[in-house]
């Protein structure tokens, strides 16, 4: 019997509902089934993170060492392998194995102690992701994948109503952020995009000194994927957010103007989810982040 962390119960069932805890409900079954139909055996405890449970295994056949990544199949999961086999290795975590119908993945084993998260050069580390984060990017989106246009059309749509159920000043950083977006919602790129690019989704690996895990890709313009590393380790001093962004789009070869407004993007799309949660203000840390850009911009 496999252990089912209390923390993901949790997690599943205040993000997922009834869905979230059928999905736990169902987990011994499908470790079972997978465990069997993929010749794994288990090697340790589980491990888990929002939304997965992650089982570390080892491959029958050869010995190689793997993880079984079991997860809740949406809108964002269903894209991983997409992504991951588009990658084959480079930048990224190696999809071994997968099943398009539950969305279960077997991956390559990195090692789950070490993130990125855990240098204490945080230049050092924006620097590490932002080389990752280039080499994916430079990935054409396969044809298919979810992609930013719809997204942010839909989020363009929603802002009024947003913007009504919060104070003068989350309301107006919300409709300055659509502004920006209007700017460039009719070119929203076909880049294959990891969308969650921190440095807890960086881990060490053996055949490259880091690698990305758990991307929920779409095809879209790389700015939009620039937000996770400015709220890395976050320093509310507005000339390391603006080092940060520029050491970003640099690396990745964008135009700072675009970059801006998707980065703006990206706080409205989190913005959006957080009243939409009920939340009463805006994220402080990307409110800060957001202002400093328009600052800049403007």
């Amino acid at each position: 019997m496999i252990e089912i962390p209390a923390e993901l119960v949790a997690s599943q069932t205040k993000y997922n509902g009834a869905a979230g805890r059928a999905f736990v409900a169902a987990l011994p079954a499908r470790a079972e089934e997978f465990l069997d139909r993929w010749g794994l055996r288990v090697t340790g405890p589980s491990m888990y993170g929002m939304a997965s449970l992650v089982l570390p295994v080892t491959r029958g056949e050869d010995g190689v060492r793997a993880a079984l990544k079991m997860q809740l199949l949406d809108e964002e999961s269903a894209g991983e392998a997409v992504g991951l086999r588009v990658w084959d290795g480079r930048g990224a975590v190696r999809l071994l194995a997968d099943d398009p119908a539950t969305g279960t993945l077997l991956l390559e084993r990195l090692d789950e102690g070490r993130h990125l998260s855990e240098l204490a050069d945080t230049r050092e580390a924006t620097r590490i992701l932002a080389d990752l984060l280039a080499r994916l990017v430079a990935a054409p989106a396969p044809a298919g994948l979810r992609g930013l246009g719809d997204i942010a059309a839909a989020m363009l749509e929603a802002v009024p109503e947003a913007a009504a159920r919060l104070g003068e000043s989350d309301a107006r950083l919300l409709r300055d952020c659509a502004a920006a977006v209007r700017e460039v919602v009719g070119e929203p790129g076909d880049r294959l995009l990891h969308w969650d690019l921190h440095v807890d989704n960086i881990l060490a690996g053996e055949r490259e000194p880091w690698l990305a895990i758990d991307p929920k890709p779409l095809a879209g313009d790389p700015g939009f994927d620039l937000l996770p590393a400015l709220t890395s380790a976050f320093d509310p001093d507005p000339a390391e957010t603006l080092w940060r962004f520029d050491l970003l789009t640099e690396v990745l070869g964008l135009d700072r103007g675009r970059a801006v407004a998707w980065t703006l993007g990206r706080v409205l799309q989190n913005g959006l989810w957080d009243v939409e949660d009920g939340e009463p203000e805006l994220d402080e840390e990307q409110v800060l982040i957001a202002r400093t850009l328009l600052a800049r911009a403007g």
